[in-house]
């Protein structure tokens, strides 16, 4: 038998006020749910907490009384009360942390953050990576460090309850997407990682954010053809080739000449998400203006090298291996930036590609010009890639390889939106004409 006079509702309510994960007023409701949670526990003895939560959100479902945002709410609560209140402890170092702690456990905050940065620099995280790791690192070091602490320090007496406690307070407080949060979990569990030198314990049953079921929005061939129409030169011939091969953005824009295989009609993405190559289709209609522009490549080239310049950016490891490479024409990107840039980490001047936020803004204001009324972006020029070979009859375990995707059921998301064009149902509106 469970006693429902073991909830501690007094002290979850003075710990979700306290802890500003929820709106104050909203604890109330949270203790509500978790009351009822205990009330109905006795139906499922002999089971954990986790494997009674879906049970009794199950029963609230077919109770039929309570909403879908209240029934999420009762699961949040739940899991606030065992994971957040309940649990504590921190665990255990094996290492010391690479920032000096003090006998009460306190650090600088701007120093765990240099030792981080450092530190993904080590593993050659990109740029990009490395900004959104310490974006989410500050934000949770600056929220979660204990209110006695001089200003710019950190103390976390409980360090993964700190953690589950934000991780919570991005799901509910900000109602952040649950990739948000994924994203915002990964930048933490490197820093604790690498900086302090300890591992996270077990946040699977932690407060996730919400995950819907969103299909991706796709343009029609017409769209397609309509919508690179409104580019010229280099840009036209960025977005034909991540339509025509179903690149990723940083995929196109990190092309370097050595991947183009006109013979095989073939490009390759090295070190693509999850730092993996593969190849893809090179079309047969970006070929001349391709190979045009990499002759440009080469006279670009040649004429960095004449001032002096010419290295391209290569990760450490490469860079150590072939101290030459750098400036080799088949390491030069085939989509170069119009100047040369200061490097931020090295220093080095050298010519970057194009940068993404460029390519967004130009792909943008074509959009508006086509007067194409979806929400796009680049990224769905891949989509559209993935969905046309499908209603060309191409295997979808071809485009999972085409795409890069490490599951089949990835790429399965492309057979719905093929379902609604390939067979659109006629509307009964439409019978009584």
């Amino acid at each position: 038998m469970y006693d429902v006079n073991e909830f501690d509702d007094a002290g979850f309510a003075e710990f979700l006020m306290k802890s500003r994960i929820v709106k104050p007023g909203n604890e109330k409701y949270f203790v509500h749910w978790v009351r009822s949670f205990y009330n109905k526990r006795d139906l499922w003895q002999g089971h954990p907490w986790h494997m009674q939560l879906p049970l009794f959100l199950e029963f609230l479902e077919q109770d039929g009384r309570a909403a879908k945002w209240q029934i999420r709410q009762a699961d949040q609560a739940v899991r606030l009360y065992f994971t957040n209140f309940r649990r504590e402890g921190d665990f255990s170092s094996g290492q010391r942390p690479l920032v000096s702690v003090g006998a009460t456990g306190e650090f600088e905050i701007e120093a765990a953050l240099r030792a981080f940065r450092e530190s993904l620099r080590l593993k050659n995280y990109s740029l990009s990576t490395e900004k959104t790791y310490l974006f989410w690192v500050k934000d949770f070091l600056y929220r979660s460090s204990d209110e006695h602490t001089a200003k710019g320090r950190a103390t976390l007496s409980k360090t993964e309850n700190a953690v589950r406690n934000y991780l919570a307070h991005l799901a509910i407080g900000k109602n952040v997407s649950a990739s948000t949060q994924n994203l915002a979990f990964n930048a933490l569990l490197m820093f604790f990682r690498l900086v302090m030198h300890r591992e996270l314990g077990d946040m699977r049953q932690a407060v996730r954010a919400k995950t819907g079921k969103k299909l991706p929005v796709v343009f029609s061939k017409s769209e397609i053809k309509h919508l690179l129409g409104m580019f010229q030169g280099t840009m036209e011939l960025l977005f034909s080739v991540i339509y025509g091969g179903g690149l990723r953005l940083q995929e196109g824009l990190r092309l370097r000449v050595k991947d183009v295989d006109f013979d095989q009609g073939l490009l390759f993405i090295r070190s693509g998400k999850g730092d993996k190559d593969r190849s893809t289709v090179l079309p047969n209609g970006v070929v001349p203006a391709l190979q045009l522009q990499l002759k440009k490549v080469v006279n670009l080239h040649r004429e960095d090298v004449g001032k002096g310049f010419g290295s391209a950016w290569l990760p450490d490891a490469l860079a150590r291996k072939y101290p030459n490479a750098a400036k080799e024409l088949a390491w030069q990107w085939v989509f170069p930036a119009d100047r040369r840039n200061t490097d931020p980490r090295s220093g080095v001047v050298r010519r970057h590609h194009i940068l993404p936020r460029t390519a967004q803004r130009a792909f943008k204001e074509g959009l508006r010009k086509s007067g194409i009324a979806k929400h796009a972006s680049v990224h769905t020029l891949r989509h559209s890639f993935a969905t046309h070979l499908l209603l060309a009859g191409v295997d979808i375990r071809q485009i999972q390889e085409y795409l890069g995707h490490s599951r089949v059921e990835t790429t399965m998301i492309y057979t719905h939106v093929v379902k609604d064009m390939r067979n659109p149902v006629t509307s009964p509106l439409d019978a009584l004409q």
